[in-house]
């Protein structure tokens, strides 16, 4: 039984998961630091509680403070959203050790899967086919540069090199020559320190040219462990996903068997209990890999709600309490994407920006759902990661779901800081995105030297903002001047986004 769940998480996910406590009929409470006072998310929980420190460090990653919290406010379960402690073993463990129900999957899950050098061998035993490579015992730096140097000859060029506890692309590196091994290798056991604190580095074969595929497992501690269907996450920048979809446009009801079932059995192999995601290459032959799990609710974990029906975090609380799923044999209907909206410049490398949201006006329709933890007058400051928004669409086939998200992108408004918006908006006319030929390598294969929008003019921004001042004003144009036009009434917004030829 829960009746109060605190959210250890912020931003976006936290309103997520505030607006399944509430309609789960659960109280909840927020945690925030200083410079998150009066943010959406803390309007959202039964009570919203200040963390005491100026750093992250200092306040969302500060374990005891986060259980003090609970304790003091009644708190029976802690969620950690994604990020920030959602996949620190220890954390979870000191959760359990305080009496409170931790959702998500045990700490013993949550270290094996974290670890990807343990993942990977834990993975060889269950039968879930990896990626070629070799695991790197050795933690002393020129013990392991002789060991991956032997190994890379067995392995095969080009190579990559992964930190044990990486993530996000972080102490990653790709070799195409031999000569460039020992230098790339101290660089990634570099990154892997300063990030993680274990310089641990393994290598893989790269493999060019595949897909990245993840399936959707949910577990419940009456012995189920399902599977959701797939999403594909192919197109990235920097290792980091911005348009993901479901289902993926090459999958086959034969492969999505195979690779279920291997989700499956990975989830199983180290008693996972909740939700949780397995992530593989997909090769251009249908041989697929393993590539990691993640232990915790997705990003992306929208676009398969939108195609099963399912509600992900109220299975997850249903799941942490005791209760078994709510799932039945779910089918895929239908077609999903979501593409996550930040607050960066696309044309100079995908670099974070900051500045007010001056204007923020999100699109509205059928088969439109927006995530997010902002709202117009917010700040967008170098705090925390630049993501704004997931905008979700749904469609009863892939074509309808891109020209649906076409139309959404064109009528979202984003003013007072620089967006990817019309990045996203001129992905969507891609024809390898719009024939469904995605890899991992897109955006550095289509954009080689950065992106450029097809249409820019400053002036047309400054236009923008007074037209949003205008509207503010409630300066419309009336009936009679939109009935003049005949294209119909077109917004003055929705050209910021379109692509001109």
């Amino acid at each position: 039984m829960i009746n109060t769940v605190l959210v250890a998480n912020r931003g976006e996910i936290a309103c997520r998961i505030l607006r399944a406590c509430s309609e789960a009929g659960l109280n909840s409470i927020a945690i925030y630091a200083e410079n998150d006072a009066g943010s959406l998310f803390t309007e959202l929980a039964t009570i919203a509680v200040p963390l005491v420190g100026d750093t992250i460090g200092e306040t969302y990653l500060n374990q005891q403070q986060i259980l003090t919290i609970a304790a003091e406010h009644g708190a029976d379960a802690i969620h950690p959203g994604f990020g920030f402690l959602s996949e620190r073993a220890d954390f979870a463990q000191a959760v359990i050790d305080a009496g409170i129900n931790w959702i998500g999957p045990s700490p013993h899950a949550i270290e094996m899967m974290g670890d990807k050098m343990t993942a990977r061998m834990t993975m060889k035993a269950a039968g879930v086919p990896v990626i070629p490579g070799e695991e790197i015992e050795s933690e002393d730096e020129a013990g392991m540069i002789s060991a991956i140097v032997e190994a890379s000859e067995r392995v095969g060029y080009p190579l990559l090199l992964k930190a044990s506890s990486g993530g996000g692309g972080k102490g990653m590196r790709k070799v195409e020559d031999p000569a460039n091994l020992e230098e790339a290798i101290k660089g990634a056991r570099r990154e892997a320190i300063a990030a993680f604190g274990d310089g641990r580095v393994y290598v893989e074969r790269l493999l060019t040219g595949s897909k990245h595929v993840e399936i959707q497992v949910l577990a419940d501690t009456h012995g189920r462990t399902i599977h959701l269907g797939e999403r594909e996450c192919s197109v990235q920048r920097r290792h980091q996903k911005v348009f993901e979809e479901a289902p993926c446009p090459v999958m086959t009801d034969g492969l999505r068997a195979r690779m279920g079932e291997a989700a499956v059995m990975a989830a199983q192999a180290v008693d996972y209990v909740g939700a949780g995601t397995v992530e593989f290459l997909l090769a251009s032959n249908g041989e697929f890999f393993f590539l990691e799990m993640n232990t915790r609710i997705q990003v992306e974990h929208p676009v398969t709600e939108m195609v099963t029906g399912a509600d992900l975090v109220r299975e997850q609380l249903r799941i942490a309490a005791g209760e078994p799923m709510s799932c039945g044999n779910l089918m895929m209907r239908g077609h999903s994407i979501e593409v996550r909206l930040y607050a960066e410049d696309a044309t100079n490398n995908f670099l974070p920006a900051i500045g007010p949201l001056a204007v923020f006006r999100a699109p509205t329709g059928p088969g439109i759902r927006l995530d997010t933890g902002v709202r117009e007058g917010d700040m967008v400051t170098p705090n925390y990661d630049p993501m704004l928004a997931k905008l979700i669409v749904w469609a009863p086939s892939r074509e309808e779901a891109l020209e649906r998200m076409r139309r959404a992108l064109d009528e979202f408004v984003v003013l007072g800081t620089t967006t990817n918006i019309r990045f996203l908006r001129e992905l969507c006319d891609n024809r390898d995105v719009v024939s469904g030929r995605t890899d991992t390598t897109l955006i550095e294969r289509v954009w080689p030297n950065g992106w450029t929008p097809t249409y820019s003019d400053s002036s047309l921004d400054s236009a923008l903002m007074v037209a949003a001042v205008s509207e503010s004003a409630g300066l419309h144009r009336t009936q009679a001047q939109k009935a003049e036009s005949n294209d119909g009434p077109i917004s003055p917004f929705q050209t910021l986004n379109r692509r001109y030829p």
